[in-house]
């Protein structure tokens, strides 16, 4: 056996005992140290890393990436001393990590989890949870049956002015909801080809792929993954995965009935998979309730929202604001607001609140405290990817997708 593939193997083995080694399922004392791997140090884990120095008694022990420079630079960011490897078995099987960080493409989530919760360790994984509606099944098993804390990378969850305006809705005050419309519009040219200069030899190609079809190495598809099938879910999954994540939550929605989506390239003709523009309206006919999201890169008209219009107001949120709007001719509900970042109405992101940063902290209280419920947990995460891929099965198909 090469020892590579001898590595792996003892690796693999050793996934299935981890879960005996570790004490996260005892949970952890406020002065106690917890170990995090990461697994997938590319720009979003980077992203995330800069809350680390606000997480009290938190060490990064492991990093893990397919490419050599993530993982020279992850352990720059991390620790020097830190383990490295390319093979996230043997990050797994080591008994000085407690939880990994998950941030790896789309098409490797699951998998990864499924792996960790297996291997005893608690999980932050990026959204979208899931690259297929097939996949839900195995994860939430996975957390449920490894009792481990799982908490998917929908920050919004955890933004202080989100779960204000969850409460000014809970409370009736823009009446019944049946109609509600998301955004995220970006104007932003991003299909540039060519810039993406890098030696094949310094990437695990085969294992990036991992059940992706085989094909020849490409830089441009390795570092813009999101863009094609194999790796991700463009715009659906990648940004209304978000928004309709709020949306199921606040009207306690699981999966859409139908969705009639289209999708076009005006930016990235030939270059992407997925559509750089898309439109799609999801029916949840049971509570009385459509949903309509657009996404593009062509113009960034109302940039990323959602606004639930009610039979009385209408309640508009972003990642800095919400507003509470009455509706024409209604004298009440009193129009309100709660702003808490500065700058234009629906910015990706606004100096507060930092998401990223309550989300963590939120997934690290509920390590220690194992009574505790995390934010987002493995079974909202499938619900929410759920409206994207029904989204996405419309666009490719050009028809309208039914929920089976």
């Amino acid at each position: 056996m090469p020892p590579t593939t001898r590595r792996a193997f003892l690796a693999s083995s050793a996934i299935a005992t981890a879960g005996l080694l570790t004490e996260s399922a005892r949970g952890f004392a406020a002065n106690d140290t917890l170990q995090i791997g990461l697994i997938g140090v590319g720009g979003r884990c980077k992203h995330l890393l800069k809350s680390f120095p606000a997480l009290p008694n938190v060490k990064i022990t492991a990093v893990c990436d397919v490419w050599d420079q993530n993982l020279n630079e992850a352990k720059k960011l991390a620790d020097p001393k830190a383990f490295a490897t390319k093979q996230h078995e043997e990050l797994l099987a080591r008994k000085d990590v407690d939880a990994v960080l998950i941030a790896t493409p789309d098409h490797w989530h699951v998998a990864h989890t499924v792996d960790a919760c297996k291997a005893g360790k608690d999980v932050y994984v990026e959204k979208p949870l899931t690259h297929d509606l097939s996949e839900g099944k195995a994860v939430i098993e996975a957390q449920n049956d490894n009792k481990r804390v799982v908490q998917v990378g929908t920050q919004q969850r955890s933004m202080t002015h989100i779960l204000k305006a969850y409460e000014v809705l809970k409370a009736g005050t823009i009446g019944k909801v049946h109609k509600v419309h998301c955004t995220w519009n970006r104007n932003a040219a991003r299909a540039q080809k060519g810039k993406d200069k890098m030696d094949p030899n310094s990437v695990d190609w085969k294992r990036f792929l991992g059940t992706a079809k085989e094909q020849p190495f490409d830089a441009y598809r390795f570092r813009q993954w999101r863009w094609f099938w194999d790796f991700g879910g463009g715009i659906f999954t990648d940004l209304m995965v978000h928004w309709i994540d709020v949306v199921h939550w606040f009207l306690a929605l699981d999966h859409p009935a139908s969705a009639a989506s289209i999708g076009d390239w005006f930016h990235a003709k030939d270059v992407w998979e997925t559509p750089d523009t898309v439109q799609t309206l999801m029916r949840y006919p049971k509570q009385e309730v459509q949903v309509y999201f657009e996404g593009t890169f062509s113009s960034n008209r109302l940039g990323s929202m959602v606004e639930f219009m009610g039979t009385e107001a209408t309640l508009y949120i972003d990642r800095g604001r919400y507003e509470v709007i009455p509706d024409r001719g209604k004298k009440k509900p009193e129009p309100s607001s709660l702003i808490l970042g500065k700058g234009e109405k629906g910015l990706d992101f606004y100096d507060k609140p930092d998401g990223e940063l309550l989300h963590l902290t939120n997934w690290i209280e509920c390590i220690r405290d194992r009574a505790k419920k995390v934010a987002c947990p493995a079974e909202a995460g499938v619900s929410a990817a759920s409206a994207a891929h029904l989204a996405n099965q419309s666009v490719r198909s050009g028809q309208v997708a039914v929920w089976k």
